[in-house]
């Protein structure tokens, strides 16, 4: 597939590929097989939902990479990978899901093909789509070689977003915002959950304009009440209820790349902590992006927060928010960076993250949060455009 069919520029991808290859000279790998669907996707273009069998991206020191995969998925790669067809590899589909044979021995065999059967190999094990046995198949395939866990290795690379990304980025944003503006629209007693889910996912798929709306990496979390104090909740078939609180935690989605957006909207008078506790969110979200500069750090921006929270006697355990970018299910988080009070990661123009301070109190909760995007001077840039606060409907 020519390069100029797929959605990045060529100078795009070679930018990412120098970058893994620098981090596979650091480590010492020769050769690294990828299975994170959004790292596969980051290099080289595949996008397809095919992750739920054996699949990877095989990057050596030089030359394009390869796509490898199941034979009826070859075709998907055929149109949206940039290589060349020599690159694209399958195989058979005899394999998949059997008792008697697996596709690691398929991979086995190719890596011993290129020469790498003595090989220094990164694989990532800390993924979903790397499994037990497939590590197994494949050390049992390459008795020579030597695996090393190169989780995410990747992943790093990602961290700092061009600007071809973040015009991605700004297109989920909106789209994100256009969910939540009819989520707080729609929120009345009496509304039955699924049926509000139903009309976020038409607008979040409808988009605006050129800008179509992809699946997200997560479903919307959509808990009422004491339900909300329990973070990753779905939705039901029960009725929104007067005198409770509901958040919706959604992110639009364009071409893989997330912007994920919250907020929580109450029907009826909320009760006065209630209302302290969405005064001092806003201004912990205010505070952080005043310090989500570049040169400061991650730990600055939970720390920052967890100020202004302690005024009214809310003390968070959890992280505050993790980088965020291209994905796929089931996590929109780049498994990088955390806002947190122990990460001393230093922030650099074009780092992307969900600042994420969510209260899960013992018998309610809310949400309130942004995306953010480190510039290159003075505080961050959110990227969506929705007012910082609990929406009351009364």
């Amino acid at each position: 597939m020519p390069i100029e069919n797929v959605h990045f520029s060529e100078l795009e991808y070679s930018r990412r590929i120098a970058l893994v290859r620098a981090a596979m000279a650091q480590r010492e790998i020769d050769i690294l097989f990828i299975t994170n669907p959004s790292n596969q996707f980051w290099l080289t273009g595949y996008d397809g939902w095919s992750f739920y069998t054996h699949q990877g991206v095989i990057l050596p020191m030089e030359g394009a990479p390869y796509w490898w995969g199941r034979f009826m998925d070859a075709n998907g790669a055929r149109r949206t990978v940039w290589m060349e067809e020599e690159h694209i590899l399958h195989y058979n589909d005899a394999m998949v899901q059997s008792d008697i044979m697996h596709p690691m021995e398929d991979l086995a065999s190719h890596l011993r093909i290129m020469g790498y059967g003595k090989a220094r190999i990164g694989v990532e094990m800390e993924t979903y789509f790397y499994t037990a046995k497939a590590h197994a198949v494949l050390y049992e395939g390459l008795p020579e070689a030597t695996l090393l866990d190169a989780s995410v290795l990747v992943n790093w690379q990602r961290l700092i977003k061009s600007d071809e990304e973040l015009r991605f980025m700004r297109r989920a944003a909106r789209i994100s915002e256009l969910v939540i503006e009819r989520a707080m629209e729609l929120a009345e007693p009496g509304l039955r959950k699924h049926d509000l889910v139903g009309e976020l996912y038409r607008t979040a798929v409808q988009g605006e304009e050129d800008s179509w709306g992809d699946y997200p990496a997560i479903v919307p979390m959509l808990p009422s009440g004491p339900d909300a104090s329990a973070p990753h909740l779905t939705w039901n078939g029960e009725a929104l209820k007067a005198g409770e609180a509901t958040f919706v935690e959604q992110s639009g989605c364009y071409r893989r790349y997330h912007a994920p957006l919250c907020r929580t909207v109450f029907l009826g008078k909320p009760p006065q902590h209630m209302i302290d506790a969405s005064e001092a969110l806003t201004e912990g979200l205010n505070a952080g992006i005043e310090v989500a500069r570049a040169g400061n750090r991650a730990c600055d921006i939970a720390r920052a927060l967890n100020v202004e929270l302690a005024k009214v006697g809310i003390e968070r355990p959890n992280r505050a928010g993790y980088a965020v970018g291209c994905s796929y299910p089931p996590d929109w988080g780049e498994h990088t960076v955390s806002i947190r009070d122990t990460d001393e990661t230093i922030l650099e123009p074009g780092m992307t993250f969900h600042f994420m301070p969510g209260l899960w109190m013992d018998h309610w909760g809310m949400e309130t949060t942004e995306t953010i995007v480190i510039t290159e001077d003075g505080p961050a840039m959110p990227l969506c455009n929705v007012e910082r606060k609990l929406f009351i409907k009364d």
